[in-house]
């Protein structure tokens, strides 16, 4: 008697369950008429949920041994991908449910098309952000030149890159600029570059000792490498002045400015002690007076 309760009561139990999954609503109407049931909804969300775990395992597996640079750029590329596996994961989920994908395929469609014209840079942001992180041609910390202005990368994300400038102003730059821009990396191959201060001086001026004054300039400067040596070239002679620059290294090209600057301090004092002139632009102008 107690086992055919128990058996009833199960029966039951399982009956509103089955009854409860059954439920659902429809969509569309026609031929293109969808039902969803509850329980297919549920599928979907499990599915969501163990999608969301393997992903997040396969990402744990890829940057493990990645630096933190590109473990960063690598997430922000792999969210695209978690988007793309969401998408393809709910409709296997529901077709294999046994609904007609067919007519939200085509609505997906139709929809994409419009969001690819509108959203067409956007899209491109996103390619450029793929690209940079397969070929590496951009890191964080990098130093990079763009629109005439230089700056420091602190973030490297799927669709934008933020970079610091030298007034300390953030810069958010789109991606594609890097693909379809030519942008001047300072410090793609290392982070020493090569920097210069022109000068010119006066004519007659005793150009070794020119040299040896550039040279003495540039020796004192902290923040200018001793190896590779400075050294002086003479460029051109110009209308008002001997045209010198003095060439030097340095490690960090963010405080380019600065480290110039106290060079060209530098020089004025030195020429102001050793006599040397920096003229400034002359002109002989000649009247010709012609009588009538």
């Amino acid at each position: 008697m107690q086992e055919n309760i128990t058996e009833t009561v199960t029966q039951t139990i399982w009956g509103a369950i089955k009854s409860f999954l059954d439920l659902g609503f429809t969509l569309g109407t026609g031929d293109h008429k969808v039902r969803i049931a509850v329980w297919t909804l549920l599928l979907v969300v499990l599915s969501f949920v163990g999608a969301r775990f393997f992903l997040k395992w396969i990402r744990v597996l890829l940057t493990r041994n990645m630096q933190e640079p590109d473990k960063l750029k690598f997430i922000s590329f792999f969210k695209f991908i978690q988007y793309i596996t969401y998408i393809i994961v709910g409709f296997a989920v529901l077709s294999a449910s046994g609904i007609n994908v067919t007519p939200f395929l085509a609505a997906s469609a139709a929809l994409l098309v419009g969001l690819g014209l509108a959203l067409q840079e956007l899209f491109q942001d996103v390619i450029g952000g793929i690209f940079i992180f397969i070929d590496k041609s951009l890191l964080v910390g990098d130093i990079v030149e763009v629109d005439g202005k230089v700056a420091r990368v602190i973030e490297v994300t799927l669709r934008t890159t933020r970079a610091i400038t030298r007034d300390d102003k953030i810069v958010v730059i789109p991606n594609h600029k890097f693909i379809s821009e030519i942008i001047i990396n300072y410090t793609q191959n290392h982070k020493t570059t090569r920097e210069a201060v022109k000068i010119g001086v006066a004519y007659g001026s005793d150009v070794k000792k020119v040299e040896a004054l550039l040279l003495q300039s540039v020796s004192e400067q902290r923040g200018v490498l001793k190896t590779p040596k400075p050294f002086v070239i003479f460029d051109d002679f110009g209308e008002s002045a001997l045209q010198f620059s003095v060439l030097f290294f340095i490690t960090d090209s963010f405080s380019d400015p600065k480290i110039k600057s106290e060079i060209r301090f530098r020089i004025d004092q030195l020429f102001r002690e050793n006599n040397v002139s920096i003229p400034f632009p002359q002109r002989d102008i000649h009247i010709i007076n012609k009588t009538l």
